[in-house]
């Protein structure tokens, strides 16, 4: 008899240890990218899907039918962001939210923001599937115009501006115009502002946008946060003067000055430890004829990364160089502060949830900084938060050639399914179902691949 009670144990365990942690659907992502993919198409394979636009509005309603098939409460708040929402079982719990947002660049590319957007409404579709209501509520979110400068964001944080809402969007509409014809309210647009502790946690699929998961093979990156900028405008005046009869050593050219000044850039920046990254990328030479020597030059110094110290060191020693170029050239260079955005670090105990749940699925995966801007550097602002990228194919986003296989989308889904899951049961004090599930991952073999 005891042969046969550990026979029956036997196969009763192998059963249990035989189950996978619950995963993403490629096929369903792969079919919704395809049908999103169809509002704004152009001719070289990607969207022209820009905020405001027809294409964006035609988009939006077939999200929020999806939304809608899986069971949310959808509504549409002042600054016109899509909310989808899903009960929780204990009525006092914050929000746990996720999202991006579906607009475009002109000519873009059909991952960028739509990956996230598919990848939140995804978790939800497997709670359906496995009948399971979280102890908070959820919610799916779609911002507004991201791409035109994180609007529906900015307007959920309180940072959102008049001169934001008078700018010009791609649609040719200003954003004030456009947030309405969405579905916003511009009269209302404070009662869009979540207030604290609304959110218990905000978590973001998307793109890499940048080659180092591609190159390396890794599936996920966890994101250590989105790197501040900051951006001078420079000023370099020479003196101009006949380019035929001005000899060569006493010339002041503003433009062998700036020229001096972009390479003290480049080796500045390269001359420290670290992610940092630093561009000229605008240039304006005056007066702009061939025939006069270059009296005046203005260029931008753009600098990035997340440590705003770093980026004030690197600073710091373009400018140490500045003296002798002026000297070499017989020039003046001034510098003026353009444009700030301090860093967004993401939440430590959310990122290591990430990590966790990267390794249970077999998953391998970095930490990394995000180099571009995002709706989440908003949110962490207002809630703890988390972002994952999967990989893009060759680096190349913001533009038709971008491409994010749907096997890789699906498991950033995963990541964020289970993520959620461990946010949810910290309230409960344990790791409830995901800890089961995480046990019979470790006994079934599941292996860890990645890199730290």
């Amino acid at each position: 008899m005891r042969k046969y009670l550990l026979l029956l144990l036997l196969v009763i365990s192998t059963n249990l240890y035989s189950q996978k942690p619950t995963e993403a659907s490629v096929g369903r992502i792969e079919t919704r990218i395809r049908e999103i993919s169809q509002f704004g198409a152009i001719a070289s394979g990607g969207v022209n899907r820009v905020a405001y636009s027809d294409a964006d509005i035609k988009a939006r309603l077939y999200v929020v039918a999806l939304m809608k098939n899986a069971g949310l409460e959808v509504t549409i708040d002042q600054a016109a962001n899509i909310i989808g929402r899903r009960k929780g079982k204990a009525g006092d719990l914050p929000y746990i939210s996720l999202g991006s947002h579906i607009d475009s660049v002109p000519g873009g590319g059909n991952y960028d923001g739509i990956a996230g957007v598919l990848a939140a409404i995804e978790c939800i579709e497997l709670l359906n599937e496995i009948k399971l209501v979280t102890d908070h509520p959820l919610e799916v979110i779609v911002f507004t115009d991201e791409e035109g400068g994180l609007i529906g964001s900015m307007a959920m944080n309180g940072t959102i501006t008049e001169k934001d809402l008078d700018r010009i969007s791609n649609s040719g509409k200003k954003i004030s115009k456009g947030i309405e014809d969405l579905g916003g309210n511009i009269e209302e647009l404070g009662k869009a502002v979540r207030k604290p502790g609304e959110i218990a946690a905000f978590l973001e699929l998307h793109i890499e946008q940048g080659a180092i998961l591609d190159s390396e093979g890794t599936d996920i990156g966890v994101v250590e946060g989105i790197v501040g900028i900051e951006t001078w405008e420079v000023a370099i005046e020479g003196k101009a003067n006949h380019a035929g009869t001005t000899p060569m050593n006493v010339r002041q050219d503003a433009l062998i000055a700036a020229s001096k000044l972009v390479i003290a850039v480049n080796e500045s920046v390269n001359s420290f430890e670290g992610s940092q990254v630093g561009t000229v990328g605008k240039i304006k030479v005056e007066p702009g004829a061939s025939n006069v020597v270059p009296g005046k030059v203005i260029l931008t110094i753009e600098l990035r990364d997340l440590s705003g110290e770093k980026i004030m060191m690197v600073f710091a020693r373009i400018t140490d160089g500045m003296k002798a170029i002026e000297k070499e050239t017989g020039t003046k260079i001034s510098f003026r502060p353009d444009h700030s955005n301090v860093s967004a670090l993401m939440d430590g105990n959310i990122m290591d949830y990430l990590t966790k749940s990267s390794v249970e699925l077999g998953f391998s995966y970095r930490s990394m900084p995000s180099g571009a801007g995002h709706d989440a550097q908003d949110m962490s602002k207002i809630a703890p938060t988390g972002m994952v990228f999967v990989p893009s194919r060759n680096g190349i986003s913001h533009s038709p050639l971008e491409y994010t296989a749907p096997e890789q989308i699906a498991h950033g889904a995963s990541v964020l399914f289970h993520t959620v899951l461990k946010i949810d049961s910290k309230s409960r004090g344990s790791f409830g179902y995901i800890a089961a599930e995480a046990d019979l991952a470790s006994e079934s073999g599941r292996s860890y691949s990645g890199k730290n």
